[in-house]
């Protein structure tokens, strides 16, 4: 099951159940400025349990934080969730 989440007052693009197991995915076009890494980065850090969470973008570099993954968009969907 895949549905959008909402932590505070930010949305979390998907979060897909599967039996017991959870992630949580924020998907943007670019990581080009502080202000969209805030955005997108954000709601992710606030969840306080140890499901894996992924930022997913365009972006080579990768920009990883606290847990939270940072994955190129073509590296995702040729090879899935690292």
């Amino acid at each position: 099951m895949v549905t959008i989440g909402k932590i505070s007052d930010f949305e979390i693009d998907f979060i897909a159940k599967k039996h017991k197991q959870k992630i949580y995915i924020q998907v943007t076009y670019s990581l080009s400025n502080d202000e969209t890494i805030n955005r997108e980065f954000r709601p992710l850090l606030k969840i306080n349990d140890n499901y894996p969470k992924y930022v997913i973008s365009t972006d080579k570099f990768d920009f990883s934080q606290e847990g939270v993954i940072h994955q190129n968009l073509i590296d995702f969907l040729v090879n899935g969730l690292r």
